[in-house]
């Protein structure tokens, strides 16, 4: 099997011909200079073809540096949002800005010992790169990569919270101390991080996420309950209604057994919003609609 790299003067690599012939006929993609893929670019995930031109990367840097910031959080396994994967980022302990090159960004920090090797690559560590994220990021895409390593990346909270403190007086560090008193280990999916930064933005109570409810079709868990208004919300995103699909199940039979399931929580006396993607996008109806059931407006 062809590796997925293929570095041009590396061990039994093509000659220079070949390798021009392979890339007329689309064989190979260029990933780096000199560093090349069997495998279609556009056709990879943004996220699996970072991590490509992370690997492109790794012979090329410094011995000093660690794969950081977006970088690390895509070797990490992170869920990211809109973020920026134009660049491969590290960080080298030396005074100075940051610089910039093809493809790479270098920046200067004092890492603190917060390194790890995942994959045989060094990294920082998980809370150290939602740190860093939360630095450097808008807020919205800082708390999607944050509450992914707390929910499902096995981030601990005072490890963050002491990351967090470590780069107190640094740039960036109010805004990391926000991102990281706003994490939650709750958030499952992309539009529940986006949902609880709609509430934080236009003063939505804060509701208890991942409830679970005794109804007549069994134990349910919502996505969001505002227990003292008796108003349930949940968020109707396509990545989390495919996990409601069962073997020999098409959509249909999955949206109709979540309307029953519904029915069983507006049956407990408590009422249901809710939202999609293009809610998230243009928020104002939404939340209109939520504090209107909320009893408040």
């Amino acid at each position: 099997m062809e590796p997925e790299l293929i570095r041009r003067g590396g061990p039994a690599s093509p000659t220079d011909n070949d390798m021009r012939r392979r890339r007329r006929t689309h064989d190979v993609h260029r990933i780096a200079c000199g560093v090349y893929t069997p495998l279609d670019p556009d056709g990879l995930d943004p996220l699996r073809r970072h991590r490509l031109a992370v690997d492109a990367m790794l012979p090329r840097l410094s011995p000093d540096a660690v794969v950081s910031h977006q970088s690390a959080a895509v070797v990490h396994g992170l869920t990211l949002w809109r973020t920026d994967l134009s660049r491969v980022h590290v960080t080298r302990e030396r005074d100075g800005g940051g610089r910039r090159r093809a493809g790479l960004r270098v920046h200067p920090g004092d890492l603190r010992g917060r390194t790890t090797r995942v994959d045989g690559i060094v990294v920082t560590t998980l809370e150290r790169t939602v740190v860093d994220l939360a630095r450097e990021l808008p807020f919205e895409q800082a708390l999607v990569a944050a509450d992914a390593a707390l929910s499902t990346a096995g981030a601990r909270r005072a490890e963050l919270e002491r990351a967090c403190l470590e780069v107190t007086g640094c740039y960036g560090a109010p805004a990391a101390r926000r991102v990281t008193e706003y994490a939650s280990e709750g958030s499952e999916s992309v539009g529940e991080s986006r949902s609880r930064v709609v509430f934080a933005k236009f003063g939505v109570p804060l509701p208890i996420q991942q409830a679970e409810l005794v109804t007549a079709e069994g134990r349910v868990r919502v996505d969001f309950l505002w227990r003292g208004h008796g108003v349930v919300g949940e968020f109707d995103g396509k990545v989390k209604y495919g996990r409601f699909v069962r073997p020999g199940e098409d959509a249909g039979d999955a949206v109709f057994r979540e309307k029953r399931r519904e029915d069983a929580i507006r049956d407990l006396g408590l009422r249901v919003v809710r939202w999609t993607w293009d809610d998230l996008d243009a928020p104002a109806d939404l939340v209109a609609r939520i504090m209107r059931t909320l009893g408040r407006r």
